[in-house]
């Protein structure tokens, strides 16, 4: 065990109830703990493996994770980094590949200038684009029995991800000496190459698949 280091952790599924939860050291890439889970993933498992690393008298540097709901405030003082690649994605979805109005068009090259700027560029670059379509994002489509929706409901929902996690989308850059990544890409790695061993061995029994991925992360 390291006597410090900065977690990535993730929860993958195998089907509907059945979960893999890794946390990986960030620096070397190891796994320090898993716990494969029946159902969903509870906040619960990440503050026992928390706990478990802790009670190891390692120190928690940061936590690179995907946002699990309630994660953040669970461990209020360890700085969190939410993955710049999973934001980038719900923006993608909420976009899509091809976008045609003009406002999501300029939203999703800001998008891809995400990893290569800094908090304030970005910021101040999403800022200006706020300002330049702030008329446009509240004009309101009126349905039947006097009700309204937002016309473009999808394009105000990447804008407002964007702004829900725009003060823990650049936390590595407070802890540069730590080398905390601003991705989980080291642990998506590792899930694929979980889920590449897995499929030689397609057809085997449950039990037996909950034994092979245990093996090859105790390996890890």
């Amino acid at each position: 065990m390291p006597s410090n280091c900065v977690l990535q952790f993730d929860t993958t599924y195998w089907g509907r109830h059945f979960a893999v939860v890794i946390f990986m050291d960030s620096a070397s890439h190891r796994g320090l703990y898993h716990k494969l889970i029946e159902g969903k993933e509870q906040l619960s498992d990440y503050q026992e493996e928390i706990a478990y690393l802790q009670s190891q008298d390692v120190k928690v540097l940061g936590i690179v994770a995907d946002g699990f709901q309630g994660l953040r405030e669970a461990f209020p003082s360890i700085p969190f980094q939410y993955c710049q690649f999973h934001q980038m994605q719900r923006i993608r979805q909420l976009l899509t590949s091809n976008p045609r109005l003009q406002a999501s068009i300029e939203l999703k090259q800001l998008v891809a200038r995400l990893s290569q700027s800094s908090r304030q560029d970005f910021t101040h670059a999403l800022e200006l684009w706020h300002d330049m379509w702030r008329s446009f994002l509240a004009e309101k489509t009126w349905l039947s029995d006097e009700k309204w929706t937002y016309t473009h409901r999808r394009i105000r929902a990447a804008y407002y991800s964007f702004k829900r996690h725009l003060e823990v989308l650049f936390t590595y850059e407070a802890l540069l000496e730590a080398k905390m990544p601003k991705t989980n890409n080291a642990i998506e790695a590792l899930n694929s190459i979980l889920k590449m061993r897995l499929r030689i061995h397609r057809g085997i029994s449950a039990q037996r698949r909950r034994e092979l991925i245990a093996n090859l992360l105790s390996a890890y």
